[in-house]
C-alpha cells in the first residue's frame, strides 16, 4: 500500500523560486509534501533565493547579498519539497512535461544534460525582466537590475569608479549616473546611491565628494512614481531634490550611448554610468510555450483561479502573469506586478491546490491593495496604507520606514516561521556593530 501511494502521488511542479514561487513551495511542502500526499518540486536557474525588492540596496552596497541569500536545497530539506536546478525551455501539454535546458559551467562545459520533468499540476512563477522597449544602445551601454548578479555588477562598477578616482589623486573628481525610469526601483536606487556616496567618503574613498556624485533620474511620464498617488509622488520628488538628485520628467529616451543618454527632445545627458530601471516584461520564452496565451509583454494570461486560459492544469502567478479581476464597482482591474500581489497569490494558490487535493474546486483570487511604500535609504520612507480601519492614509518618516522593513520580515516569516525570523532579526542587529555601513568591495 505504501509503495502504491508513493507511485500515485500527485506531482506539483513550481517553476521559479522568487518570492511567490518559494513561498508556494514552502507552504505546499509543509501541508502536502510532509504528509506524502503530493510530490512538490521547485525549479530555478539559480541555486539561491534573494528577495528582489532589495536589489537596489545590493547595487548601492547598503546590503550584502551573501548574508541574506537562502539556499534552495536547504529550504527544500527543511520544508519537505525537492529542488531541481535548471531553466525551463519548453512545455509539452499533451504529455504534461517540461523540458529543462542543460547546465553549463563558466567555460561552457556541460555539467548537467537537458532533462524532462513530468507534472500533474504546473505553476509558472518566473518573474519579470527589465523592458528596454528596444531602445537603441540600451543593451550595450546600460546596466540592469533584474537579479542579484546584475545588482552586484552595478556595485562593482561603482566601487571601481571610486577606486580609480582615488588613485588619480584628483580631489575634484565627479561621477555622473543616469537612471532611466522613475518607478519604485529607480527612485529607491537613486536614494541608496546618495547614501553610498556619503558612506564611501567616510571610509576614505573621498576623491569623489558626496556633492560630486551627480545622479539624474529620467522619466518619460509627467511625474515620478506614476503608479502611486500624486501626493506620495510629490513628497518623494521634494525629498529627492533635497538630496541633490536631479529629476527629469516628460523626457523619453531615444538612444543610449557610451557617454550618455539622448532624449527625444534632442537633449544629451552626459553620464559615466547608466542604469535602466524603466518598465518590466515577462521572459520572452513564455510566448512560445506550447500555445499558451500571452499579452504584449509576454505575461501568461490567467483566469481568476490563476489557471491559464487554455490549460486547467497550468497556473501562473506574480510578475509573469496577467490576471484581470472585477472589483466591487463591477470594473475590471489588472493585478499590478508587486511583491504584495505575488505574496497574496502564493497564499491563495497554496490553499487552492490543497483544496483540490481534497476533491474541491479551484479557488478564485481576490486582490487586496494594502498600499505602497517607497524607501529613501536611511533618510526616510514615504507611502500609503490602505485598509478597512486606516482607509487611504499617507505615512512618512520613521513609521513608514518600519512598515517598509516589515514587508521583508513578513516574507521571512512565511519561509522560516516566527522563531527563526526573530533569530534573523537579532542577528542583523548584532552584525551592525561588527561590519561597516556599506559593502566596500
Amino acid at each position: 500500500m505504501k509503495n502504491e501511494t508513493l507511485v500515485n502521488k500527485k506531482k506539483i511542479v513550481i517553476v521559479g523560486g522568487g518570492a511567490g514561487g518559494l513561498e508556494l513551495a514552502t507552504r505546499l511542502g509543509k501541508k502536502l509534501g510532509k504528509k506524502q500526499r503530493a510530490e512538490i518540486t521547485l525549479v530555478d536557474a539559480q541555486n539561491t533565493h534573494f528577495w528582489k525588492p532589495l536589489l537596489h540596496e545590493v547595487a548601492a552596497g547598503s546590503l550584502n547579498a551573501f548574508e541574506d541569500e537562502l539556499s534552495y536545497l536547504a529550504q527544500a530539506k527543511w520544508n519537505h519539497f525537492r529542488f531541481i536546478p535548471g531553466k525551463m525551455e519548453s512545455i509539452n501539454r499533451a504529455n504534461k512535461s517540461i523540458g529543462l535546458s542543460p547546465i553549463l559551467d563558466g567555460n561552457g562545459q556541460q555539467v548537467v544534460p537537458a532533462r524532462t520533468l513530468s507534472y500533474d499540476q504546473l505553476v509558472i512563477a518566473v518573474g519579470s525582466t527589465a523592458n528596454d522597449f528596444n531602445t537603441p544602445g540600451a543593451r550595450e551601454h546600460c546596466l540592469f537590475l533584474d537579479n542579484r548578479q546584475q545588482a552586484e555588477r552595478i556595485h562593482t562598477t561603482l566601487i571601481n569608479h571610486y577606486l580609480h578616482a582615488q588613485a588619480s589623486g584628483n580631489d575634484a573628481s565627479k561621477l555622473r549616473i543616469a537612471i532611466i525610469g522613475a518607478g519604485a526601483t529607480g527612485v529607491e536606487l537613486a536614494a541608496e546611491l546618495h547614501f553610498a556616496a556619503i558612506e564611501l567618503a567616510r571610509y576614505g574613498l573621498d576623491a569623489i565628494k558626496p556633492e560630486h556624485l551627480e545622479v539624474t533620474i529620467i522619466e518619460g511620464g509627467e511625474r515620478i512614481l506614476p503608479a502611486l498617488p500624486v501626493r506620495i509622488s510629490s513628497s518623494v520628488h521634494k525629498q529627492l531634490n533635497k538630496m541633490g538628485i536631479r529629476v527629469m520628467t516628460q523626457q523619453l529616451v531615444s538612444e543610449i550611448q557610451a557617454g550618455g543618454v539622448t532624449t527625444r527632445d534632442g537633449e544629451f545627458i552626459e553620464s559615466d554610468l547608466r542604469i535602466w530601471a524603466a518598465g518590466i516584461k515577462a521572459p520572452e520564452f513564455l510566448s512560445q510555450m506550447d500555445g499558451l496565451k500571452t499579452n504584449r509583454i509576454n505575461q501568461l494570461i490567467v483566469r481568476p483561479t490563476l489557471q491559464t486560459t487554455l490549460d486547467d492544469q497550468i497556473y501562473s502567478m506574480g510578475d509573469c502573469a496577467s490576471c484581470t479581476l472585477t472589483d466591487s464597482k463591477n470594473e475590471s482591474i489588472t493585478i499590478p506586478p508587486r511583491a504584495q500581489a505575488a505574496h497574496q497569490q502564493a497564499s491563495l494558490l497554496a490553499k487552492s491546490l490543497i483544496a483540490q487535493a481534497n476533491g474541491a474546486a479551484p479557488l478564485e483570487f481576490n486582490y487586496k491593495d494594502y498600499g505602497s511604500l517607497i524607501s529613501l535609504s536611511r533618510f526616510s520612507a514615504v507611502g500609503n496604507l490602505m485598509g478597512a480601519i486606516t482607509g487611504d492614509m499617507m505615512i512618512e518618516g520613521t513609521l513608514a520606514k518600519w512598515f517598509y522593513i516589515s514587508l521583508y520580515r513578513m516574507h521571512q516569516m512565511t519561509l522560516f516561521g516566527k522563531l527563526r525570523t526573530g533569530t534573523l532579526i537579532l542577528k542583523d542587529l548584532i552584525s551592525r556593530t561588527t561590519r561597516p555601513q556599506l559593502k566596500l568591495h
